[in-house]
C-alpha cells in the first residue's frame, strides 16, 4: 500500500512550509465558498477575509524584507495556488492587492514608494487596482491609448482617457474597495512619446467617493467570482505629482526631461513587464489547484456511486470501475500531475531570476516569460475542460452547487483569458523559440512588427529544462523509432515529444522564410498565414517541457513505492499526449498503424493498473475535506456502509 503520505511530501516541494501553513490556518470553513450569496455579501465577505489571512502563509512574501516581507517571491506564488483551493474569489482579491497593486509598486517604484506605501498595502490599510487593461485593448499593451503629459510649468502629468475604448475595465478593487491604483499610460514629456509607463493615483477619497476627474463603473454581476469587485475606471485631465510616477525604468526631471537606465524602447518596456511575471504564474498555479478539488471530489465521488450490474452477478458496479470512467478522471489527474510538476519548476525559476534581479541572464529572464507565458495557458485550458469533466462524471449531483464543482466551473472560466489571452500567450512562447525573432527584439512582442523581416528566423532553440543532463541521457539511450522500443521507455517517449516540437518549429520557419520571398512589404500577412502552424509549435513544446518536468521530479523521489507509482502515471501522461495527437505521428511517419493501435491498447493497461491508486492519487493533493466542502462527500461514509451491506445482501 503506498503511503499518500509520502506521495504528499514529494508533491509540496521546496515551499513545503507554506502548503503546510495554508492547510493548518486555512483549514477553517469561513474562508470556504458561500454558494447563494448576493454579490455585495460575497465581495463584504471576501474583504472581511483578507485581512484575516495569517502572515505565515506568504501571501505577502514577495515584499522587501525592510517592510515586513521576506523577499520570497515563490512562497508568494505558492500561496496564492493554496489560496485557490479555498475560495478562488478570495485568491484573486489577494492576487490584486499583494500580486498586481503591490507587486507594481514594489517592482517599478523607487525608495521613496516604497517608504511610502509598502507597509500599509501589505497590511490592506491602503487597498488597490491594477489598472491595465482597456475596453479596446485587452492583450495589447504596447498601444494602451490613455495618455499621461508632464506640463513642466506646473510639474504635474495630466492623465486622461480620450475616449471610451481607453477606459480601464475589468479592474479588481475598483468598484468598492480600492483607494489608489496603479495606472499605466502613454508617457508624453516635451511633446515625445516615450511609451507606457506606470503611475500611483488615487482613486478615491479618505470618505470612499471618487477623486476629481475619475469616474468610477461598477461591472457588476460576472460569471463568477463574485467576491471580486472588478470595475471600470476613466481620466478626465486628473493631475498626478511628477513624485507619483513610478519610476525605477524611466524618470521625468523637472524640467520634463526623460531619462532612463534602459536605452531601448522596447527592451525597457518588456523589462517593466518582466517584473510583474509573478501574476501570469499564479494564475496558472491557482487554475491547476480547482482542477485538483474538481478531480478529488469526482474521484471520491467515483469510489461509492454504483450504476448498473455486471451480467451474472448482483453487485452494483461502481463509477471508477468503468473504464469510460477512468479514461475521464485517469487521464486528467495524469495531466495535472505533469503540470504540477511543470509549475514546481517555473516557480523555481521565476524565484531564483527575481531575487537575482539585475543580475539575473537576459536569457534567464527570456526563457521565464516564455515558459510563464505556456504553462499558463496548458494549465488555464486543462482546468476548464477538468473540471467540466469531473461536473459530467458525477451525474446530477455534479450540477448541484452544494458539490462544489459549479462554482469551480463558473470562478476558473475567465482564468483562461486574464494576465493574457490564452491563444496571444502561445504566440508568444512560439516566437520566444525563433533566435531572429528573440535577437530583434530582446523580448517577446505582439506578432507583425514591421521592422522584422521573416527570413530573418535562422535557426530554433530548443530550451531543455533543469533535469538536462539526465533527460538527454535518456533520449541518447533510444535505439531507435522502430516498433521494437517499450511504449514505456522514457527516453523514446521523450523523443518522440521533442522531435514533433522540432519538426513542427522548422515547418514555421520554412513557411515564414516562403512569405517573406513573396509578401516582404506585408509582414501582417507573413504571420498570419502561419498562425495555426505557430499555434501548434507552442503546444508541442509545452508538451515536451512539462514532460521533461514530470521525469525530473520523479528522479528526485526518494521513496521508491511512490517513484513507481509516479512513473507509471507519467507513462500514462506520455502515452496519453502521443494518442491525443496520433494523427500528426502518423502523417509524418514517427508511428506506424501498428503501433498507434499499440499505444492506446498500452494506455488501457496502464489505466487498469492505476485503478487501484486513484484514491491515493488524489489524497496526495492533501486537501482538507473543509476545502473540499461538497455534501457528496460529507455523505460518503454513510453511502460506503449503506453499499457494503447491500453486497453482503446479494
Amino acid at each position: 500500500m503506498i503511503d499518500s503520505a509520502a506521495l504528499r511530501d514529494v508533491l509540496d516541494g521546496r515551499w513545503a512550509h507554506i502548503r503546510r501553513a495554508a492547510r493548518e490556518r486555512l483549514d477553517d470553513s469561513r474562508f470556504t465558498p458561500v454558494p447563494g450569496e448576493s454579490i455585495d455579501e460575497a465581495r463584504a465577505r471576501i474583504t472581511g477575509l483578507l485581512t484575516e489571512l495569517p502572515a505565515d502563509l506568504g501571501v505577502t512574501a514577495a515584499f522587501p524584507s525592510a517592510y515586513g516581507g521576506s523577499f520570497d517571491p515563490g512562497a508568494a506564488v505558492v500561496a496564492a495556488e493554496m489560496l485557490g483551493h479555498v475560495d478562488l474569489s478570495l485568491m484573486v482579491k489577494a492576487g490584486v492587492q499583494w500580486g498586481l497593486f503591490g507587486g507594481a509598486v514594489s517592482a517599478l517604484g523607487t525608495e521613496r514608494h516604497h517608504e511610502a506605501y509598502v507597509r500599509d498595502i501589505m497590511s490592506a490599510e491602503l487597498m488597490g487596482c491594477f489598472a491595465m487593461t482597456e475596453t479596446g485593448h485587452g492583450s495589447d499593451v504596447h498601444r494602451l491609448r490613455t495618455t499621461c503629459v508632464y506640463d513642466p510649468a506646473t510639474g504635474t502629468f495630466d492623465l486622461h482617457t480620450p475616449h471610451e475604448a481607453a477606459r480601464k475595465d475589468y479592474i479588481g478593487n475598483a468598484a468598492r474597495d480600492g483607494r489608489m491604483a496603479v495606472v499605466f499610460a502613454q508617457l508624453i514629456t516635451l511633446g515625445e512619446r516615450r511609451g507606457v509607463h506606470a503611475f500611483l493615483v488615487p482613486i478615491r477619497d479618505q470618505h470612499g467617493n471618487p477623486m476629481p476627474g475619475v469616474t468610477i463603473g461598477d461591472d457588476r454581476h460576472k460569471a463568477g467570482l463574485l467576491g471580486v469587485d472588478n470595475g471600470r475606471l476613466s481620466f478626465d485631465h486628473v493631475t498626478v505629482p511628477r513624485d507619483m510616477l513610478l519610476d525605477r525604468y524611466g524618470q521625468v526631471a523637472e524640467d520634463g526631461t526623460y531619462s532612463s537606465p534602459i536605452e531601448n524602447d522596447t527592451r525597457r518596456f518588456f523589462t517593466m513587464l518582466g517584473t510583474l511575471v509573478r501574476g501570469r504564474v499564479s494564475v496558472g498555479g491557482a487554475s491547476s489547484a480547482a482542477t485538483r478539488v474538481a478531480l478529488t471530489i469526482a474521484v471520491r465521488y467515483g469510489d461509492v456511486r454504483r450504476q448498473f450490474s455486471a451480467p451474472g452477478h448482483g453487485r452494483e458496479v461502481a463509477l471508477n470501475d468503468y473504464l469510460a470512467h477512468q479514461r475521464k478522471l485517469l487521464v486528467a489527474l495524469a495531466k495535472t500531475y505533469a503540470l504540477h510538476f511543470g509549475q514546481e519548476e517555473l516557480v523555481a525559476k521565476m524565484h531564483d531570476v527575481q531575487v537575482a534581479g539585475a543580475d539575473a541572464a537576459e536569457h534567464d529572464q527570456r526563457e521565464l516569460e516564455s515558459r510563464a507565458a505556456g504553462l499558463k495557458a496548458a494549465q488555464t485550458w486543462h482546468a476548464t475542460h477538468t473540471i467540466q469533466t469531473c461536473r459530467e462524471a458525477c451525474g446530477g449531483a455534479g450540477y448541484l452547487s452544494e458539490n462544489r464543482l459549479p462554482g469551480l466551473k463558473a470562478d476558473t472560466d475567465v482564468f483562461t483569458t486574464f494576465e493574457g489571452d490564452n491563444t496571444v500567450l502561445l504566440q508568444l512562447v512560439a516566437k520566444g523559440l525563433l533566435t531572429g525573432y528573440r535577437d530583434a527584439f530582446g523580448s517577446l512582442d505582439g506578432w507583425g512588427r514591421t521592422a522584422f523581416v521573416a527570413d530573418q528566423v535562422r535557426e530554433m532553440v530548443l530550451e531543455r529544462t533543469a533535469a538536462r543532463s539526465l533527460i538527454q541521457r535518456l533520449v541518447d539511450a533510444v535505439p531507435g523509432r522502430g516498433d521494437d522500443v517499450a511504449l514505456t521507455d522514457r527516453g523514446w517517449q521523450l523523443k518522440m515529444l521533442e522531435d514533433r516540437e522540432k519538426h513542427v518549429l522548422e515547418g514555421v520557419i520554412r513557411r515564414l522564410r516562403r512569405g517573406a520571398a513573396t509578401k516582404k512589404d506585408r509582414p501582417f500577412d507573413i504571420f498570419n498565414d502561419v498562425q495555426d502552424h505557430v499555434l501548434k509549435t507552442a503546444t508541442a513544446h509545452i508538451d515536451r517541457v512539462v514532460l521533461e518536468a514530470f521525469v525530473a521530479g520523479i528522479e528526485r523521489t526518494e521513496d521508491p513505492d511512490v517513484k513507481a507509482l509516479l512513473s507509471r502515471v507519467c507513462d500514462l501522461y506520455a502515452l496519453t499526449t502521443i494518442e491525443a495527437d496520433r494523427g500528426w505521428f502518423l502523417e509524418h511517419q514517427r508511428l506506424t498503424p501498428a503501433r498507434s493501435k499499440a499505444v492506446t491498447n498500452a494506455v488501457n493497461d496502464l489505466l487498469r493498473s492505476l485503478r487501484p491508486h486513484m484514491r491515493t492519487l488524489v489524497d496526495g493533493f492533501a486537501l482538507p475535506d473543509t476545502w473540499l466542502d461538497a455534501a457528496i462527500l460529507r455523505e460518503e461514509p454513510e453511502r460506503q456502509e449503506t453499499m457494503a451491506k447491500h453486497d453482503a445482501e446479494q
